[in-house]
């Protein structure tokens, strides 16, 4: 199966923002490890970026259009939206909304271009909250999203840390380039 990410930016901003995709691609391929090590799925990874213009109140971009690209890029093939907006409707704390083969959140922008641990922190964090969702739901997990949102109040809230993966997608305990769900609760 193939998860194509795609980094939703602004036309005003193309060419500014380069250094967070390139930390968007080193993620994904990050997800295609962290997959196979914890759901035993192997996918094929791709990224782009989606370049947006200005649009009228009316026709705002939104989760609607982004399910209608889905559908049109095929089906079939798992979605990953990072936007620079959040989904109108959510109920998940990171502001993400996931449905069939499908996930969308709002990036958040560090202030710092080169703030890796920024990144993981509030991005990376919520690609996995994201993932885990949808790769339960697919798996026929029956309480994939109430279990999936107690964790993370454990992690938000709690003493329950984010998973510090390092450069080379290995777990370390020195300082991590990505950030992930502990999803050891999930009796996988």
């Amino acid at each position: 199966m193939l998860l194509h990410f795609i980094f939703v930016i602004k036309d005003k901003e193309l060419g500014q923002r380069d250094k967070e995709y390139e930390y968007v691609k080193k993620m994904a391929q990050f997800f295609k490890v962290w997959i196979k090590a914890k759901f035993s799925l192997d996918f094929e990874i791709k990224c782009d970026e989606m370049i947006t213009k200005p649009r009228i109140i009316l026709q705002r971009l939104d989760t609607h259009s982004l399910l209608k690209d889905h559908t049109e890029r095929g089906k079939d093939i798992f979605h990953f939206y990072l936007c620079h907006f959040r989904p109108l409707w959510t109920d998940c704390l990171c502001e993400g909304y996931h449905a069939e083969n499908f996930c969308m959140l709002r990036w958040e922008k560090p202030k710092n271009e080169n703030d890796v641990i920024a990144m993981a922190e509030k991005n990376c964090t919520a690609v996995s909250h994201e993932i885990t969702h949808e790769l339960l739901r697919q798996s026929g997990y029956k309480r994939y999203i109430e279990d999936v949102h107690e964790v993370w109040q454990k992690h938000l809230f709690g003493d329950l840390p984010f998973e510090q993966y390092g450069e080379d997608f290995k777990l370390t305990s020195k300082k991590p380039s990505f950030l992930a769900l502990d999803t050891t609760l999930f009796g996988l």
